[in-house]
């Protein structure tokens, strides 16, 4: 093996341990997520782990984490048969550690066999973060915590299984659009939570108190969870992304960014598609702040000028981030 090979076989190495840590690392948040503000309040955020909760309340002697198994099992060697490769091993390595780390940490969580089995929150580490009377904190908090342990997860080419299988299933055989599988399989859960916990069927405690509104605090944190996990694969939008579209070249629009803002922009060969007429089309990338500056400036010069603005989520080369260095794809 040459030195090159080796030095690339080093950075592969590295990347692979990085990622196998930062999934680790995701899982840990989500177990902690769930067991410190989702499970001891009967929330149902959907998932595995929200019908875990559900049918935790009809045999408590069974701990949610062990229900993700049950679940995670059959459904991981489903995908597998069906999509073969392209279920790669970390998502196999996901789905199997956030149910151990969440009965690991459920164990050392509560004192006594009994407060594990109620998941009773004035129980749940001496009661010093009881959070029964703040249940939209609980809501926030775990949908935040679960957020970006998933999104780790996610940036790490993995995932964590349960409805994401489901929802492939739908979108290969029912030609389903996976985001709409995957509020479809969600959206059983939180309707399974509704009938078990908000109407006591099945349960030998009945009905509890309201409990038909833990139905609409699930969907907040479902709401918060998909927003952290957004956040966390894309990042923060700092950049707005301009398209400025005209029926002529405008110089003094020109100037203004070249001179004025700094900037640098491309001219995209374009042309309208009812009129068939060529049309000049500027791509611009400026920061949030400076959108309203361009749109004064049009305002100004031409309010004729198409203009849409959208967020740039990433921007690298001058004048913005630096790209990284070159790393290898993996495939595993």
């Amino acid at each position: 093996m040459t030195l090159k090979q080796s030095i690339k076989q080093s950075i592969t190495d590295l990347v692979w341990w990085r990622e196998m840590i930062a999934i680790a690392i995701g899982c840990i948040m989500c177990a902690i997520g769930f067991v410190f503000f989702i499970n001891p309040y009967n929330i149902v955020p959907g998932g595995v782990y929200g019908l875990g909760i559900v049918l935790h309340n009809i045999f408590p002697a069974i701990q949610v984490g062990t229900f993700g198994y049950m679940f995670d099992i059959p459904l991981l060697t489903i995908a597998i048969i069906l999509f073969g490769k392209q279920f790669g091993g970390r998502t196999l390595f996901a789905a199997f550690l956030t149910p151990g780390f969440m009965n690991i940490i459920s164990s050392m969580a509560y004192p006594t066999k009994e407060a594990l089995q109620a998941l009773d929150a004035t129980q749940l580490v001496g009661g010093a973060i009881d959070l029964s009377n703040h249940l939209m904190l609980a809501c926030i908090l775990g949908g935040t915590i679960i957020g970006a342990g998933l999104g780790l997860v996610v940036r790490s080419n993995a995932t964590t299984g349960g409805t994401d299988i489901i929802a492939m299933i739908l979108n290969r055989y029912l030609h389903v659009p996976f985001s709409r599988g995957v509020l479809i399989a969600d959206s059983f859960v939180v309707l399974a939570g509704l009938i078990v916990i908000g109407f006591g069927v099945g349960t030998d405690t009945g009905a509890e108190n309201g409990g038909w509104l833990l139905s609409l605090y699930s969907l907040i944190c479902i709401f918060v969870a998909s927003r952290v996990i957004d956040y966390a694969i894309d990042g923060a939008s700092y950049d707005k992304l301009l398209f400025i579209i005209g029926n002529t070249h405008s110089e003094p629009l020109r100037q203004y960014i070249i001179n004025d803002m700094e900037r640098g922009g491309t001219y995209i060969k374009s042309s309208g598609m009812y009129s068939n007429n060529e049309k000049e089309m500027i791509f611009l990338v400026v920061s949030r702040r400076e959108v309203a500056q361009v749109q004064r400036k049009i305002r100004e010069i031409d309010p004729t000028l198409f203009l849409v603005v959208t967020d740039a989520y990433d921007t690298y080369g001058e004048g913005f981030k630096a790209l990284t260095d070159k790393e290898p794809i993996l495939n595993d």
